[in-house]
């Protein structure tokens, strides 16, 4: 295959997963949830109560805004299973993410790291041109999900993560770091190397193992009892676990209203893509 025949390939498999994606949001839209009001559960303290050898992220999640490493609570002992396993095969699961309330949710789709890295895709895909605003806001809710509904995290039941070797501190290599936005992206992309994608697969089972599944489109997230869970796993009964509200001070949650508004329209994107397209013209 020639680099033409190469990139045209990557540019069809890349639209191809995006809308499949798309079309996967719109059933976690219509599925149903009964929210549980189940609280909070801190992952690094209960790592360090059951001694199992754990990494977190310390970078910011955007802006200024802290990582908060917790779940929920129903979720905490299956997660402390795969740190145990992973410990007892020579590796320490890193939590790259946890819990991620509405307005850090909103901040991160405007990320201009981020964004930049998908509008420059959507450019990619659409030819060389700026691509209508309805085609990036597609393309970014299934990377960045930009409405609570749909976004695990702020239901507090899903986890991104990596995986590092204790013999060394070396990364598990699963063919990019966290955060990827191309091609190589979804879970089993024909694009990434053999073994990156075995790592990729093997870091799944385990994952899975204890009930946590993945998002196909992205292969660091993992998240179960959720809408999103529930539809991959074939269940039909209304998810536990929706977007919520946390109060770290008492640990209360409280089922978030509008959970199918985006949590940023349309006139936004379109603005961030102006704004985005001013940073590329000062970079060159």
């Amino acid at each position: 295959m020639n680099s033409s025949q190469d990139d045209n390939a990557r540019r069809a498999y890349w639209a191809e997963q995006l809308q499949a994606g798309f079309d996967l949001v719109q059933k976690i839209i219509d599925f149903p949830v009964e929210e549980n009001g189940e609280p909070f559960a801190s992952i690094p303290d209960e790592a360090k109560r059951h001694g199992i050898q754990m990494l977190f992220s310390t970078s910011k999640i955007a802006g200024d805004l802290e990582r908060v490493f917790y779940i929920r609570q129903g979720l905490v002992e299956n997660l402390m299973a795969i740190g145990r396993d992973m410990n007892k095969r020579g590796w320490i699961l890193k939590i790259e993410d946890g819990y991620r309330s509405l307005e850090m949710q909103g901040q991160l789709v405007r990320k201009p790291e981020l964004f930049d890295a998908i509008l420059k895709k959507c450019i990619w895909e659409y030819g060389g041109q700026i691509p209508p605003v309805e085609l990036v806001f597609r393309r970014a809710i299934v990377l960045i999900a930009n409405i609570p509904k749909i976004g695990t995290h702020m239901s507090g039941s899903a986890v991104d993560i990596s995986v590092f070797r204790q013999s060394d501190d070396s990364e598990v290599w699963r063919g990019n770091h966290y955060l990827e936005m191309s091609e190589r992206t979804p879970m089993r992309s024909p694009f990434v190397e053999p073994d990156s994608l075995q790592n990729r697969l093997e870091i799944t089972d385990m994952m899975e193992a204890h009930g946590f599944v993945h998002f196909p489109f992205e292969f660091w997230h993992y998240n179960q009892g959720d809408a999103l869970g529930n539809l991959l796993t074939g269940r039909t009964t209304p998810a536990r676990y929706g977007p919520v509200h946390w109060n770290p001070q008492t640990n209360q949650v409280t089922a978030c209203e509008n959970a199918c508004e985006p949590l940023n329209p349309l006139p936004v994107v379109e603005r961030e893509i102006e704004a985005a397209m001013i940073r590329a013209q000062r970079s060159c």
